[in-house]
């Protein structure tokens, strides 16, 4: 475990980031009464996220490769790192959905019935606690591996 000390510390870090953006995103109203704003509001966390991801694996590269990376090494640290977030979600998830922002999914259902982008039972369906779940744990391992193998590119570093 002691190899993996630096993603575990990033990983916590990222989680939470995370917290504290769905809490800012609540206070924002994009979960209530900004709600149709939501959808691209919430998109800027890729920002962060991906500073995070940089910040993450140089510090990687520093403490534990002696200033030295492979584009190998950073995307299985990376992977690491979203391995370990992946675990993480279903707690932020429930923080999120039971405690900081627990009328979202009435909320997002409400809205896009009533703007007709989905039925009833399709916002049902696609708005709740365990399909955002399984949704963040998918989404964090996929987008988290690739984002680790494109930022590795850019924070590989060869022995001189």
């Amino acid at each position: 475990m002691k190899n993996f000390r630096i993603e575990f510390r990033w990983a916590i870090i990222f989680s939470m980031f995370t917290l504290l953006w769905m809490y800012f995103e609540k206070s924002m109203g994009w979960h209530d009464e900004l709600i149709s704003k939501h959808a691209i509001y919430t998109n800027l966390i890729a920002i962060p996220y991906l500073i995070i991801f940089v910040i993450a694996l140089i510090n990687k590269r520093e403490k534990d490769f002696n200033g030295i990376m492979t584009w190998k090494q950073g995307l299985v640290s990376g992977t690491i790192i979203s391995a370990i977030i992946a675990v993480f979600t279903p707690l932020v998830q429930y923080i999120v959905s039971y405690y900081i922002s627990p009328d979202y999914f009435n909320n997002i259902i409400t809205y896009t019935v009533e703007s007709g982008r989905m039925s009833q039972q399709g916002a049902e369906a696609y708005f709740n606690y365990n399909s955002y779940l399984i949704q963040g744990i998918f989404f964090s391992l996929a987008m988290g591996i690739v984002t680790s193998a494109i930022v590795s590119i850019f924070v590989k570093k060869k022995a001189k």
